[in-house]
């Protein structure tokens, strides 16, 4: 993983979201931020595209336009120590295929939410955009995020037992992928089953990560906030399987406590699962 944590953590580490906006803040980079905020960490944004939605669902989307999403990661690096970043929604593949290229060289580790499509269904990454996604972001990628959907997408296979996901993650390896988690949100749940998160890395047998199920409705970013949260807790310098539990647990407290600000489904409740550094 390429990392300059073999440092001492800094006390407020810098970690880039690089997303889309979500005008009702429950996910994307609003998610992000707040969750990186709570969790102790400065956070910092690279804007790809802006969504009018709330937690109902997406009105539109308006993708930014390519140089300027540079100019605002150059702005970022140029900057701030960066630390740690994770990538959302990235739209287009003209906006992948740049970003892939500009981060090849970095001293911080990347998370890869690879977003496709909302939680109310509508499209967040373009169909022409899939196979750049695949072939160009999965390679940059220390970890990959997929939820059971988007792992099946990028893996070209479904996803229904524990055989079958440590076969899709050896699919994501050979697109180069150094890390896969297949979050459990979309598996079909047993009666009173814990939720299983799947920490797959080259070399090793994928691991089942087990955490409480949250009987919530307030869902609404919750990939976003735990992807941003494992970002944030790699830049404090934590192992990746302690900072994936580390965010699963933050998500849990979030989640547990949540509550609906508006229509539609709620997020989860971001300063509630803040922990003191």
């Amino acid at each position: 993983m390429n990392s300059n944590n073999n440092h001492a953590a800094p006390q407020h580490p810098v970690v880039v979201s690089i997303a889309g906006t979500d005008s009702g803040g429950g996910a994307g980079i609003q998610a992000d931020c707040k969750t990186m905020t709570a969790l102790g960490a400065f956070a910092a944004s690279v804007i790809a595209a802006l969504t009018a939605q709330n937690g109902a669902g997406v009105l539109g989307i308006h993708e930014v336009p390519v140089d300027f999403v540079l100019l605002q990661l150059r702005a970022v690096r140029e900057g701030f120590p960066v630390k740690a970043a994770k990538t959302g929604m990235l739209a287009s593949a003209p906006i992948i295929n740049a970003l892939a290229d500009a981060l090849q060289e970095r001293d911080f580790p990347l998370v890869v939410d690879p977003v496709c499509v909302s939680q109310s269904g509508y499209r967040l990454l373009r169909e022409d955009a899939e196979d750049a996604m695949r072939t160009r972001m999965l390679p940059v990628a220390d970890l990959l995020t997929p939820n059971k959907p988007e792992a099946e997408l990028l893996a070209g296979m479904s996803i229904n037992s524990p055989e079958d996901v440590a076969k899709a993650a050896e699919r994501l390896y050979s697109l180069g992928a150094k890390g896969v988690l297949i979050k459990g949100g979309h598996f079909e749940p047993q009666s009173g089953q814990d939720m299983i998160d799947w920490l797959c890395i080259p070399g090793k047998d994928c691991e089942p990560l087990t955490h409480p199920r949250v009987a919530t409705n307030n869902n609404h970013g919750t990939g976003c906030t735990l992807s941003s949260a494992i970002a944030t807790y790699l830049a404090f310098g934590l192992p990746l399987k302690e900072a994936v539990q580390s965010a699963q647990a933050y998500l849990n407290r979030a989640l547990a406590t949540s509550f609906n600000p508006g229509i539609g489904a709620g997020p989860p409740n971001f300063m509630a699962g803040a922990v003191s550094k």
